[in-house]
């Protein structure tokens, strides 16, 4: 999307997608994240997260204006891992927050137009999520995963539920989700499911990204 389009307008594009691919250097097994990217845009995904963990400021800054660039030629929502000023910065379309990361009230009042979205690891962490205001919020890890640098137990499919169940905004689920499991997601009301190695590892990352969709949809 543009960097003038309202925060409304990127509810609702949020909305429509289905996978939502969290692209890290960390995880490519040595591949540009540029050409990554590219890939996955070619395989129809609508949204992408930009993921630097252990990069400065200015490396992220710098790898998320080139993400901008594509994801504006794809048409895809961009979302920036944390870092709130860069994601204003380069026009992307919202920024992901962790428990232990910028307050989200504060995000909301410096840039009000940014998609807004929360990690969040059992009910308590989602309702409180959902009344700092935020856009979306994601739910995990749902099963074990090897992608957080400080790993912690799966959160499973009976939290899941009942975390569902509890909320009004969009939610995603994220955390060891392989192709099997897509199926079961769906037909448990999940709609967005954010996926880092089963997309990044792929040999043909635009295959893979049309397979998983397909599951989704």
């Amino acid at each position: 999307m543009t960097p003038s389009a309202t925060r409304l307008e990127r509810v609702e594009k949020f909305k429509k997608t289905d996978l939502y691919p969290v692209i890290s250097s960390e995880f490519t097994d040595g591949r540009d994240v540029l050409d990554i990217l590219k890939m996955t845009a070619d395989g129809g995904a609508g949204i992408v997260q930009l993921r630097e963990k252990n990069k400065s400021a200015r490396e992220v800054y710098d790898l998320a204006a080139a993400f901008r660039r594509v994801t504006e030629r794809y048409g895809m929502l961009l979302i920036i891992d944390d870092r709130a000023a860069i994601a204003e910065a380069v026009g992307a379309d919202g920024v992901h927050l962790g428990q232990d990361d910028f307050p989200p009230e504060a995000a909301r009042r410096l840039f009000p137009d940014l998609l807004i979205g929360i990690s969040t690891h059992n009910l308590d962490e989602a309702l409180a999520a959902e009344r700092s205001g935020c856009d979306y919020l994601n739910i995990g890890p749902i099963f074990a995963t090897q992608t957080k640098s400080l790993p912690m137990p799966p959160v499973g499919l009976e939290t899941l539920d009942v975390v569902r169940a509890a909320i009004h905004v969009p939610f995603s689920v994220m955390g060891g989700i392989k192709l099997r499991h897509l199926a079961g997601l769906r037909d448990r009301g999940v709609r967005h499911v954010a996926m880092v190695t089963e997309i990044t590892r792929a040999a043909d990352v635009t295959a893979a990204v049309r397979e998983l969709r397909s599951a989704l949809i």
